[in-house]
């Protein structure tokens, strides 16, 4: 294994497993956020922005009606659908673009599933006034045509991939594709912790945001760790931003939570998908198996290779959950605390109505509120209509 290959690796997953030109690319991408991440000028900026333009810090709210509801461990509730844009996705994209800004990069490509990465990385390319291009499957683009307007709206450009079976691995491809043709003045912007070293260490940098505030909040309000920490697990970028400031606490229990038709971390195997090695989804061919997911954003046959790590370590728990337990979550959150939350967030929500009654009323329950519910109201009302 060459000195590139064992850069980005967390025990066997990981790595880079692509094309020599785009491999020039990556290393110089490695260079540059190495150089960047901890100057202290790049710091103050990108902690500017995330005070002033997204809103942070965000609540740790405490859920009391749907404590007292479920009667077992107290719910709180990490609030990153209160962000500008709606969710977790622009922590990243923020980091990202002041990064592609210090690189000269004049134009930004970015692949989504639910839009919600989409139109964060339209926001800030809005903000930035670069170029922007964002590749969207097909069929995400019908399931999530409000967000491809949004897109629109902030000047990107929307490209539907109808290839496959027009969701997010396929817009990854394609988005990959157009790197490699351009990228001598292209940045691609990931939206989460998958891909080639060095996105899933960057998308993990920039979203550990959110366990570093909900470990502090948490400390303030309850005196005490949280028993466990609970996020939605799809490519996997708001679980390990959720995870990252409790993995060197042994007495948190790490939980993400999975569609129960893209069981990656449940039933994946060790594989290479879109220039990294992670848990993938096999079909009898060997190539990724189709997966579905009421939640666009969750619809991927792998999973951050971090993830993978957590998971085969058993530092991390994964469980699924179904479209039936998501769809009550999204509407008993919604009944008892007016939190409408994203399809994707309700999994963790799923989980916990389950979890939380288990407990006792000592433990405490952090869940990660990905993204807010607008964006999935039609999709649900036209689901709920047909049941």
């Amino acid at each position: 294994m060459d000195s590139v290959q064992t850069a980005g690796y967390f025990g066997e997953f990981g790595g880079s497993f692509i094309p020599p030109e785009l491999q020039e690319v990556m290393d110089y991408l490695t260079e540059q956020f190495e150089k960047y991440k901890n100057d202290p000028e790049f710091v103050q900026e990108f902690q500017y922005y995330l005070r002033e333009y997204v809103g942070r810090e965000n609540p740790l709210t405490y859920a009391q009606h749907l404590t007292e509801k479920l009667g077992g461990a107290k719910i709180y509730l990490k609030r990153e659908d209160l962000n500008h844009t709606g969710s977790h996705k622009i922590n990243n994209v923020l980091g990202q673009i002041l990064l592609a800004k210090r690189m000269g990069a004049k134009r930004i490509i970015a692949e989504t599933g639910a839009g919600q990465h989409g139109v964060a990385t339209a926001t800030v390319c809005a903000m930035f006034d670069m170029d922007c291009t964002i590749y969207m499957g097909a069929e995400d683009t019908r399931r999530q045509a409000l967000n491809v307007f949004r897109m629109e709206l902030l000047g990107a450009k929307v490209v539907a991939v109808d290839k496959g079976q027009g969701r997010l691995k396929d817009a990854v491809d394609e988005a990959l594709g157009d790197l490699v043709q351009n990228y001598r003045n292209t940045f691609y912007l990931l939206g989460s912790a998958v891909g080639p070293h060095p996105f899933p260490t960057m998308v993990k940098h920039f979203q550990s945001v959110i366990s570093e505030e909900s470990k502090r909040q948490i400390m303030e309000k309850e005196g005490r760790l949280p028993t466990a920490v609970l996020a939605c697990a799809g490519g996997g970028s708001n679980a390990i931003g959720s995870f990252a400031h409790y993995i060197d606490e042994p007495s948190v229990r790490l939980i993400g939570v999975e569609p129960d038709q893209a069981p990656t971390l449940s039933e994946g195997v060790p594989g290479i998908l879109h220039g990294f090695k992670c848990l993938v989804l096999l079909d009898e061919n060997g190539e990724p198996r189709k997966t579905y997911s009421i939640a666009a954003g969750l619809d991927y046959p792998g999973i951050g290779p971090e993830h993978s790590h957590l998971k085969t370590s058993g530092r991390a728990e994964y469980y699924t959950v179904t479209n039936e337990e998501v769809l009550n979550a999204f509407q008993v959150l919604s009944k008892t605390e007016g939190i409408i939350p994203a399809l994707e967030s309700a999994h963790a929500v799923a989980y916990a109505l389950k979890l939380a009654p288990e407990l006792s009323r000592d433990d405490i329950l952090i869940v990660n509120l990905s993204g807010r519910g607008d964006k999935d109201v039609e999709q649900v009302f036209h689901m709920l209509q047909n049941q």
